[in-house]
């Protein structure tokens, strides 16, 4: 019997401690021990080159509130993968930014991303979200896990995991 290549997910999110405990429980717990998967958690103001670590900003073009500064998530996501273009990405790799825009998180796409990615990187959007150009050239694609309102990705990233 061959073993089974380990999934990767790493998650970038602005609040790391919300994770602190989360995935040591349960069946996530026993796949990581059983090297079934493997979870990073990276706060994106280490990747950000102000003084302040500053992460927000106004909308690119534009618009109310505050979103996530493309240039911390670029980077993370170039230094998660090896480059900053969705194109360029290894194979087995997803970006995914978890909006309530996205397409729903439902059994069938928990399933495709099981048996399509061998690295996951989850981004945790805040504020009135992330820049558009995250988007553009970053995601491979959005997923939103219900029609309700959330404090941010994190709450979202949980559930994605169970």
């Amino acid at each position: 019997m061959h073993a089974v290549p380990a999934m990767r997910i790493d998650v970038l999110t602005i609040f790391p401690e919300f994770f602190e405990q989360v995935f040591d429980f349960g069946i996530i717990r026993r796949a990581k021990l059983a090297g079934i998967i493997e979870i990073n958690i990276y706060d994106i103001r280490e990747f950000t080159t102000d003084k302040h670590r500053m992460v927000d900003d106004r909308p690119f073009g534009g618009g109310d509130g505050m979103v996530l500064k493309p240039e911390p998530i670029f980077a993370a996501i170039e230094n998660l993968t090896g480059t900053a273009t969705r194109d360029d990405y290894p194979a087995g790799t997803k970006v995914v930014l978890l909006s309530p825009q996205g397409r729903p998180l439902k059994q069938t796409v928990a399933k495709e991303l099981a048996d399509e990615t061998q690295h996951l990187v989850l981004i945790c959007g805040r504020y009135e979200g992330v820049d558009e150009r995250v988007n553009e050239t970053l995601v491979t694609e959005e997923i939103s896990i219900g029609d309700y309102v959330l404090s941010g990705g994190e709450p979202a990233t949980i559930v994605m995991r169970s």
